[in-house]
């Protein structure tokens, strides 16, 4: 069996080796994957083949064959020569050296990485703050490892397991707490608890206000708690949710902010408003053409965001859910109810895997129309087929639910279909106001209790 020179790492030679590896190994293919960037390989041709690889993983967790990673780079005859020269020249290594020898590369790059946002941060600050995330880093660098997960004794690292939940306790709760619907009676039922990993699900029919209160959401949570918020947005144009967006954040209709019919005066006093947001809100579209956007491009704008903002927003928006398949579709008589749940699922680990809160809306469809015009009907898993699924998985689901006479007096009733942590009550009757680009009014919902 060959060995690699310990200085070796990531020359071409070494790089064969690696991706020769993960052709032919899952645990190396997993790795390279996951951690390999694309920007720290040395070509354009190694690059196209780590895209090809990773794809393939992504989509069925496994590594891919020669001959199927060589019909996915066909259409290029460089990368052809790449991998044949790969298939050539690459010896039987041992996948634990390939893998030292990657996480070595990988924690100089995350040190190189932390020595120079360490010297920006010493500059800027009294020095203390520099410190701090020196060990911060240090320890992140120190806890890195692509070998496999050993057995663990649970009575000798009491203690160090301990200090290391306080270190991690104390590191979350420094993060702004996530507790607000932005709806007050949605906000009395949830009690302050912080919505920070959870999955948070709105169910409606078409034309009843999802994509409202997907950005009610997050107009709320950039502007009034400083929250930063990603929104992604997978039907309708990127243009049309930013300049809905924009009209949102002053109250206007959104028509007059498209079609430029503000005047001057009257811009100069939102611009005003508008810099007074606490927070940040960027919104992310796909194209469109039959592209099916599935929970691995979920992830790959979350790193993208991580890259350029360095950090996980604190709010992710998915509008909307029903057009979002999961990694790796399910096959099957019933695959249409389990891709629902594989979905969700995989949106709600990404929502624990990077602390964050997750809002997907979720198109309906009703077997029976004249059930919605009835004002003692809600929608719920028993009665919409679409709940079974996305139910399965979800901290909240929420559905709208509103009758045509509702709909002319501008009212709607949301409704917790699910809710993991307090019952379901009653529901949960607002005013709308969608001429101003607001799916809740609060001054009109209170003028109707009363």
């Amino acid at each position: 069996m060959a060995t690699i020179k310990k200085n070796n790492v990531l020359t071409p030679e070494y790089l064969k080796q690696l991706y020769w590896g993960a052709i032919n190994n899952s645990q190396v293919c997993a790795a390279v994957s996951q951690y390999m960037e694309e920007e720290l390989l040395p070509t354009q041709d190694f690059q196209s083949l780590h895209v090809a690889i990773t794809k393939h993983y992504f989509t069925h967790k496994s590594a891919p064959k020669y001959g199927i990673i060589k019909q996915t780079v066909a259409s290029s005859r460089a990368v052809l020569e790449l991998l044949d020269e790969i298939q050539d020249e690459a010896e039987e290594i041992d996948p634990d050296v390939l893998l030292e020898q990657l996480e070595k590369y990988l924690k100089l790059t995350m040190f190189q990485r932390s020595y120079k946002e360490i010297g920006k941060i010493y500059q800027s600050t009294d020095g203390m703050e520099a410190v701090e995330q020196f060990y911060k880093d240090a320890e992140e660098i120190k806890r890195f490892s692509l070998k496999q997960e050993e057995f663990v004794d649970v009575v000798s690292t009491f203690h160090e397991r301990f200090i290391s939940n306080r270190e991690k306790h104390n590191d979350n709760s420094r993060k702004k707490a996530i507790t607000s619907f932005y709806i007050h009676k949605m906000d009395e039922m949830n009690q302050g608890r912080n919505l920070r990993g959870q999955l948070s699900m709105f169910l409606a029919k078409t034309g009843v206000g999802k994509s409202h209160i997907a950005r009610h959401i997050g107009t709320n949570a950039c502007y009034t708690s400083g929250l930063d918020v990603l929104h992604i947005q997978l039907e309708g144009s990127t243009s049309e949710t930013t300049d809905a967006y924009s009209a949102g954040l002053v109250g206007v209709e959104s028509r007059l902010y498209e079609s430029g019919m503000i005047n001057d005066h009257a811009m100069k006093q939102y611009e005003k408003l508008v810099e007074m947001a606490a927070g940040t809100l960027v919104v992310r579209g796909f194209p469109k053409f039959g592209k099916r956007v599935t929970t691995v491009d979920i992830n790959n704008v979350l790193d993208e965001y991580q890259k350029k903002f360095g950090k996980n927003p604190d709010v992710l928006i998915i509008d909307s859910g029903d057009l979002l398949d999961p990694a790796e579709k399910a096959k099957g008589k019933d695959d249409v109810r389990q891709n629902r749940i594989n979905m969700t699922k995989e949106v709600k680990d990404i929502a624990g895997e990077r602390d964050l809160w997750a809002v997907v809306t979720y198109q309906a469809n009703v077997p029976d129309p004249k059930l919605t015009e009835d004002e003692s009907f809600v929608l719920t898993e028993h009665n919409c087929s679409e709940a079974k699924g996305v139910s399965y998985a979800v901290t909240h689901l929420v559905t709208l639910n509103q009758t045509s006479k509702e709909r002319k007096e501008r009212v709607m009733r949301l409704y917790f279909a699910k809710s993991r942590f307090f019952p379901q009550g009653e529901p949960i009757r607002i005013a709308t106001d969608y001429e101003h680009e607001k799916f809740y009014d609060p001054d009109r919902t209170l003028n109707m209790a009363s």
